[in-house]
């Protein structure tokens, strides 16, 4: 079964362990993720994420701008196997040449620093996916919560700056990622935009009660605009009797898939793993065996075509009408 995942962490990784002195590469790494992994697990396409900790980081738009490098890089000794994409077109290509497709995506919008200017550059880079926040707020818009503290920010949407960029990014072609995104800024995003949006690695907050997943309202507006859901993989996401680096098990990864399904519509769920961005072991170990999650939808008795679209079709669709 074909794979499209809409969110990882692995270059921001394999930067950061390169600079530690590692020689480690795209091609094949003790990360989830890598190209023969990839290959072995029959992916379509992985969307990577820049992803830049503001508070820890005092150079994040030279870091991005790293990330981005270090990915077409990466890419560029790999050619046979991978390459970026731009367009839907572009993946229709590579799906014919039997290549992966991969698509740039940024990690937290305050790279940005509130400059139209830089988004555009950004999107001449490649990039065509963008959360406005992680777990700082910054020019454009509040977290779901702060990273060292559980202060929730669900009634601080978008600031103005953050309805500019929204606009902007419609206009271009770049996917509005939600996941992070304060509760009022979700809702201040549909209401400002026209498009599909995402929410590349986020979960339901009815299932597992952390702040970082969603309601079943937003649920039910993402799949009204069109837009798709990636389940994240995270156990602390998951189920909230997980603890720390608990284990996390596709029957509640499935859970998550059925119960958007079932509130927001089959077209509006998807994958989006984290690989690399999560810290907790994994029933399936990495991404070679993500066919381990097919088949047990299969067992459970998913409709073959659902399945296809969990997997990659809605992804498809999303990509053909936004990019």
């Amino acid at each position: 079964m074909k794979i499209v995942d809409f969110h990882c962490d692995t270059i921001s990784q394999l930067y950061d362990i390169r600079q530690k002195g590692e020689d480690i590469h795209l091609r094949q790494n003790r990360l989830h993720l890598d190209i023969e992994k990839m290959k072995k697990g029959d992916y379509m396409l992985q969307v990577f994420a820049s992803y830049v900790d503001l508070g820890s980081n005092d150079k994040p738009l030279e870091s991005c701008l790293s990330y981005i490098d270090l990915l077409y890089n990466e890419v560029q000794k790999n050619k046979d196997d991978i390459g970026i994409v731009y367009t839907y077109e572009d993946i229709m290509t590579n799906i014919e040449k039997n290549r992966i497709s991969a698509l740039l995506s940024i990690e937290e919008g305050g790279v940005c620093k509130g400059n139209l200017s830089l988004l555009r550059n950004f999107y001449r880079l490649g990039v065509r996916m963008m959360t406005l926040t992680w777990n700082y707020d910054n020019e454009l818009a509040y977290p779901n919560g702060y990273f060292y503290n559980e202060e929730k920010n669900e009634r601080k949407g978008l600031k103005e700056k953050g309805l500019e960029f929204i606009n902007e990014m419609e206009q271009l072609g770049m996917i509005i990622d939600v996941s992070h995104l304060s509760d009022d800024g979700i809702y201040d995003v549909y209401n400002n935009t026209t498009k599909p949006f995402i929410a590349s690695h986020s979960n339901a907050r009815n299932i597992c009660s952390h702040q970082r997943n969603l309601t079943d309202d937003m649920i039910k507006k993402i799949g009204d605009r069109g837009g798709i859901i990636g389940i994240n993989f995270y156990s602390l996401f998951l189920n909230d009797n997980y603890k720390f680096n608990d284990i996390s098990k596709i029957d509640d990864i499935i859970n998550h898939m059925k119960y958007i399904s079932n509130k927001g519509g089959i077209d509006c769920v998807g994958i989006g793993s984290d690989f690399d961005g999560i810290d907790c072991l994994l029933e399936f170990e990495n991404s070679s065996n993500m066919q381990l999650i097919y088949d047990k939808m299969q067992k459970l008795g998913f409709r073959e075509e659902d399945i296809e679209k969990i997997f990659y079709k809605n992804a498809l669709r999303l990509f053909k009408e936004v990019l």
